[in-house]
């Protein structure tokens, strides 16, 4: 097997100088002076109702769109403030079902705005006077054509601006409708309530209604858990508050548990210098055989009484990440024993959402250390199609601000539960590495549920063995050792290899993250499965996750942007013959911030990736990508939005490009340049270069269609243009580690 190689040199970074250029219809499109005075009126009445109610501080409106809508498309001038684009106004979105033009079920994009009356009845007039342009010189429509003819000069501009006009137009040509939208479901159980942010506070504002706010019911400025007579309140006098909600309690799904009698005593060496994962769980036994590993701290209430079924969940997750091949020797990862830091949250019954999210924050920023933290308390709630569960969107937050990763089971169902079932918080979270279960024939668990999450993210990310049927998985619990099977007891075999990558092979949390992803994606990924299985199976041994095979080169490279784009465009791929006998796959994963108030428009920064060759296109050296993204392609390029999500995974926060393996493979013509490129291009959907700075991880696999080794070649060309080339080399980076943990006695 090959080594893994780590490719450092420095990237270039450029800013992003391309305009806009100018302001025209899409292609066929057209826009009725019927349509703008629809909108218009919708905008007169919201305004009215507004200037009545009185009650925050300005104008809620929602947006309803055609489709779903690219950034580039949401309204550049409606409902803007003045001096200010529109989209800071923004303060929620949702996809919502509705049928297009075609008579055909699409979804479609609405966004929520907060905004002041200046701004309402100023877009009332911008929409006034294009229906009188539109009348006077357009006979009632303007089309596509006319919007070109216009950007040519064609223009009476003694009614309004040309560009303000184009603008406008264009507006309204995406929007479907101005509407006031209402929770419409009935809450009738505590629940944590997330309203939308207005101009005035929420204390003050809940107050207007009789509703009594105090910072012990507050997770933050919009986000508070509330009683039902409040809620009914809430609901009563002001549904259009309500942006989403989720019931406080949950409930944790547990499996069937078998004890089995052990073969004598259990016994382990004491704990030296090896890594710490953080474990979050149930309460953990003291009184197992492998105690010393575990540090731990109870955090639940003192007052609660505890039963000897709160120690069982926790005590067996903390059991695998010790020493689980101990007792589970055909899941032997060669990853060793681990420490545990294990903070017992919940009891077997339940636990408080609102209480957990309160504490999680708190363990987190408390142990610095702790870069791995397995996380297997799930809801058995399905997720919301259209935003993210408090618990998750908090789970994003800490790991954007701490630099460290959750590893979070994918919940279970019920054991009478059939059919398909959404995951349950916090298995929603999308900076988190999520673990479904698979039985050891590597087929879906029986119990596991399945994503997306937001209609669009892969979620599971990944799947390994959770036991089934008569295979289970083996565990320590308080009685002594016992089978279980679950989601549970898959993610802490996922949480000793992070650990592993990470502590001891010091990889960046990135780049641990992406070679796992892409060790489970394997070549010939499957899509139909992506929604129960993720990307796949992660390999059971670590070093077939450290090492490729003898006709593979696997290298990473990391680094953060600073600018729009980052690149290289100096991969030297070996050749044969003038082509390269090669074919590729990449994997990218970075940790962006996420708005849950934002709602599917949850992840705040895109990176788009694109690896191949290099050749040149009037006079300009570009990319020719492997999966043919040509999103960022100098030129129009007409992608739709929903199709650049579904094509690219355009505001992923993962990306995974491959080549299928094919027999009669031809190698690819090697360009003049001779060279490979990658590039990382930024884009960000509110706040302009708010996502600069981020890191980012890449995972690079070429495998040689004749099976030959070329990794001495690709090294040594690698060095003569100016890479820095290590081979990982584990047994090396053991060294390494333990000395650096080595304590140091002076005499």
């Amino acid at each position: 097997m090959n080594n893994i190689l780590q490719l450092k040199g420095k990237f270039q970074q450029r800013k992003n100088v391309s305009g806009f250029g100018p302001v025209n219809l899409p292609k066929g499109s057209k826009v009725t002076v019927q349509h703008i005075e629809e909108l218009k009126c919708q905008l007169q009445n919201l305004e009215k109702y507004w200037k009545k109610e009185q009650t925050i501080g300005g104008v809620l409106v929602s947006v309803h769109y055609k489709s779903i809508v690219a950034k580039s498309n949401r309204l550049q001038l409606l409902l803007g403030e003045k001096g200010a684009h529109p989209n800071m106004g923004i303060r929620g979105a949702k996809f919502e079902d509705g049928y297009n033009s075609k008579n055909i079920m699409v979804k479609k994009h609405v966004f929520t705005y907060f905004i002041s009356f200046d701004a309402i009845r100023k877009s009332i007039e911008y929409l006034e006077q294009c229906e009188l342009v539109i009348k006077r010189y357009f006979n009632g429509e303007i089309t596509d054509e006319d919007t070109l003819l216009i950007n040519g000069g064609k223009y009476n501009d003694s009614i309004m601006a040309k560009s303000t006009f184009l603008k406008v137009i264009v507006d309204c040509n995406y929007v479907e409708s101005f509407q006031l939208d209402r929770a419409k479901e009935k809450i009738k159980e505590q629940s944590i309530v997330t309203i939308y942010k207005t101009g005035v506070g929420t204390a003050e504002l809940l107050s207007k209604f009789g509703i009594d706010m105090i910072n012990a019911k507050m997770i933050d400025e919009t986000t508070l858990r509330l009683e039902p007579r409040e809620i009914e309140i809430l609901q009563n006098n002001a549904s259009y508050l309500i942006a989403m909600h989720v019931k406080n309690f949950a409930d944790i799904v547990l499996n069937d548990v078998e004890e089995i009698e052990s073969d004598g005593i259990i016994s382990i060496e004491k704990p030296q210098n090896e890594p710490v994962i953080g474990v979050i769980d149930t309460q953990f036994d003291e009184r197992v055989y492998f105690h010393d590993w575990v540090e731990y701290k109870r955090v639940v209430d003192s007052n609660i009484l505890l039963e000897p079924k709160d120690y069982f969940h926790g005590t067996a997750v903390s059991s695998i990440i010790v020493d689980g091949p101990s007792f589970n020797p055909k899941l032997q990862d060669g990853c060793g024993h681990f420490r545990v830091r294990h903070f017992g949250v919940a009891t077997a019954g339940g636990f408080s959402s609102f209480t957990i999210l309160k504490m999680i924050r708190d363990i987190v920023a408390s142990n610095r250390d702790i870069k791995v933290w397995n996380l297997s308390l799930g809801s058995a709630m399905e997720i919301d199609p259209n935003f993210i569960s408090p618990e998750a969107a908090e789970l994003d937050r800490i790991q954007c601000e701490y630099d460290v990763i959750f590893i979070v089971a994918g919940t279970n169902k019920g054991r009478r539960t059939t059919g398909n079932v959404k995951i349950g918080a916090p298995a929603d979270s999308l900076n988190s590495l999520v673990v479904n279960a698979v039985d050891f024939k590597g087929k879906p668990a029986s119990y596991t549920r399945v994503g997306p999450v937001l209609s669009f993210f892969y979620k599971p990310d990944i799947c390994y063995y959770g036991g089934d049927g008569d295979e289970k998985i083996t565990v320590c619990e308080p009685l002594g050792m016992a089978t279980v099977c679950g989601t549970s007891f898959a993610a802490p075999w996922i949480a000793r290899k992070m650990a592993y990558l990470i502590h001891i092979v010091g990889l960046s949390r990135e780049v641990a993250k992406a070679l796992i992803i892409d060790s489970a994606a394997g070549w010939n990924r499957q899509d139909n499965i992506s929604y129960s299985m993720g990307y796949g199976i992660v390999p059971k041994r670590i070093e077939d996750i450290t090492h490729s095979k003898d006709d593979e080169i696997r290298f990473i490279m990391s680094g953060n942007i600073d600018e729009y784009e980052v690149y290289t465009y100096n991969i030297p791929v070996p050749q044969k013959m003038n082509a390269h006998p090669f074919f590729a796959k990449a994997t990218l994963a970075y940790f962006p911030k996420c708005d849950r108030n934002q709602g599917v428009d949850y992840t705040s920064t895109e990176m788009d990736l694109h690896f191949g060759r290099i050749i040149e296109k009037n006079g300009k050296a570009m990319i020719k990508a492997i999966d043919y993204n040509k999103q960022a392609d100098e030129g129009v390029q007409s992608i739709y939005e929903e199709d650049a999500r579904k094509l690219y995974r355009k505001w992923d926060n993962v990306k995974h490009i491959s080549e299928a393996l094919k027999e009669k493979a031809r190698p690819r013509k090697a360009y003049p340049a001779g060279m490979w490129g990658l590039s990382i291009k930024i884009k960000e959907r509110l706040t302009p270069k708010a996502g600069r700075g981020l890191q980012f991880g890449v995972v690079v696999t070429l495998k040689e269609m004749n099976g030959v080794n070329r990794i001495d070649d690709f090294i040594k060309l690698c060095m003569v243009r100016g890479w820095l080339v290590n081979r990982i080399d584990i047994q090396n980076q053991i060294d390494v580690y333990s000395k650096a943990e080595e304590e140091i006695e002076f005499e």
